[in-house]
């Protein structure tokens, strides 16, 4: 392993608050309040990452209540 390597990258700030203010549309009050794991969890929500696939019983209820209509 090289020096290069093993030094740890920079915190990307800049990507962060991008999407905090330019994504979320968050006030920086709001941004510098939130923990990091509430910010994970927003990124999350709106990439939807680690949420996965519904359920199977999901879906179906889900195209109970809101069926596809013929739109012809």
């Amino acid at each position: 392993m090289n020096a290069a390597a093993a030094r740890p990258r920079p915190f990307p700030w800049s990507d962060v608050m991008g999407f905090a203010f330019g994504v979320l549309r968050l006030s920086p009050d709001a941004f510098w309040s939130m923990t990091p794991r509430e910010l994970n969890c927003a990124l999350e929500a709106l990439c939807g990452g680690g949420a996965g696939a519904p359920a199977r019983n999901d879906l179906d209820r889900l195209m109970e209540r809101f069926p596809d209509r013929d739109l012809t």
